[in-house]
């Protein structure tokens, strides 16, 4: 559980510290990467998290949800890919893709029939990956990263491309 609460948060904060005030980094750090949260999330079904090591070192991860676990479409023919998270040292040398094709893994023994995710409008290396996989755009959403309000941009493709 140690090793995973400290991947997210530091992947999170490597990720997006330099766009957020410090006070919305530290209040969403402290919510969504509780050790509480994350033991929920553990212990949720249809929720699954890999690691990505490099040796004994734990240098990304992914978490996906299937069914009811989904954040927002719980569609029984759909996978969520809600996080793909690579340290930054390791970011350019496949690591994002070796989860993502994970995902699309997962994907196919779980019979869904697309994947679909969320990403910050901003945040325009995410949006060119997941563009170059087939994901399209298809509605938005609000993320609240502390007290500040963020749009995502939801993103779909098929399973089978």
């Amino acid at each position: 559980m140690a090793t995973l609460q400290q991947i997210s948060r530091q992947t999170f904060a490597e990720t997006f510290a330099g766009s957020n005030t410090e006070e919305n980094m530290r209040k969403y750090l402290d919510e969504a990467y509780s050790l509480e949260k994350l033991t929920e999330e553990l212990k949720a079904p249809d929720v699954y998290f890999y690691f990505a090591k490099e040796g004994e070192e734990v240098i990304g991860y992914l978490k996906l949800n299937a069914g009811a676990s989904q954040t927002e479409l719980k569609d029984k023919k759909a996978l969520e890919i809600e996080r793909i998270y690579v340290l930054n040292q390791w970011q350019g040398k496949k690591v994002g893709k070796l989860l993502y094709d994970k995902a699309i893994e997962v994907a196919n023994e779980l019979n869904a029939e697309y994947v679909w995710l969320g990403v910050w409008e901003e945040n325009t290396r995410a949006i060119g990956f997941y563009e170059r996989q087939g994901f399209v755009a298809f509605d938005k959403h609000i993320f609240r990263l502390g007290q500040d309000e963020q749009t995502d941009i939801m993103m779909k493709r098929p399973v089978e491309i």
